[in-house]
């Protein structure tokens, strides 16, 4: 869809299906990254840009709309890839991933953690807390960070690797020293490019396409919606199962709209669709309709 007919087309769509729900004209937000619905402040989204930006939160209108900027005072801005809205204890809460690695290189890495503003407007934040951790094998880039605050915990989804893994951390910091991230399980059924094609652009091709670079979990802490370059999945949980069984199964998938570079994802407050932008200038917003899958089932294991 052409950018100059975007905005024009979201005139009496129905909002059940998805569709353009605005344009990311404002030039300080070209590299968004990250993004999430308040908790505290209906209507409102919270983005975040990409490393070698300045530390700083966005609040925007539902369509995009830059409300305030917040400066990030008290951490380095290395490079923030994902970001997540939870409510823990009566509070609400911003998580912010700085957890981007495209050279494999980092020993160390951190989530911060920022209580919401009670007002929208331009002013300066500090964390609550963060949490410093390394990967129990070694470097990788993640993009992928979720909350399950209910669970105390922080899931995070590799990139590169083929299958995606998937790992978690406790959402507070504990004891002395860097915490490690704990493998729980891989992600099935993400597309993978196939071997031995013979056509290696094709394949590098596709290789970046089905790269995971968001996730969010639903306000209902049921489903864990996870973005590639190309496709959304929905992984569905079932009962008390873990997120480690969950993401063995199967998920709900589509082909996501066209969208440059798509590396931000997040469920609406209300839990009724989600909400993609990606790292152009001039990135459209959308809403995504939830995928429709059958009623899940348990893993045997």
């Amino acid at each position: 869809m052409p950018l100059l007919c975007l905005a024009a087309c979201t005139a009496g769509e129905d909002t059940d299906s998805g569709g353009v729900q605005g344009l990311l004209l404002n030039p300080q937000m070209s590299e968004i990254s990250g993004i999430a619905a308040s908790r505290r402040h209906p209507g409102v989204l919270w983005m975040h840009d990409d490393g070698g930006n300045p530390a700083r939160l966005f609040a925007t209108t539902e369509g995009g709309r830059r409300l305030a900027t917040f400066t990030v005072d008290g951490v380095t801005k290395t490079d923030w890839e994902d970001m997540a809205a939870f409510r823990l204890d009566g509070k609400d809460y911003l998580l912010i991933a700085d957890t981007g690695d495209n050279g494999g290189l980092r020993r160390s890495l951190q989530l911060h953690v920022f209580e919401e503003p009670d007002t929208l407007e331009n002013a300066r934040l500090v964390p609550a807390w963060s949490v410093a951790f390394r990967w129990p094998d070694g470097p990788m880039d993640c993009e992928a960070v979720a909350v399950d605050a209910a669970g105390g915990r922080v899931l995070l989804i590799s990139k590169k690797r083929v299958p995606p893994e998937l790992f978690s951390l406790p959402l507070r910091h504990y004891g002395d020293g860097l915490q490690v991230a704990s493998r729980i399980g891989a992600l099935a059924s993400v597309p993978a490019p196939a071997a031995g094609s013979g056509d290696e652009e094709a394949a590098s091709r596709t290789r970046l396409e089905h790269q995971v670079t968001a996730a969010d979990l639903s306000p209902d802490g049921r489903q864990l919606a996870v973005m590639t370059y190309r496709d959304l999945l929905v992984y569905t949980r079932v009962g008390e199962e873990d997120w480690g069984r969950a993401t063995a199964r199967a998920p709900a998938t589509a082909l996501l709209p066209w969208l440059p570079q798509a590396e931000a994802l997040a469920w609406q407050a209300d839990g009724r669709q989600l909400l993609a932008t990606g790292e152009h200038p001039g990135t459209p917003l959308y809403r995504l309709p939830v995928p429709a899958s059958p009623p899940p089932r348990p893993t045997n294991e």
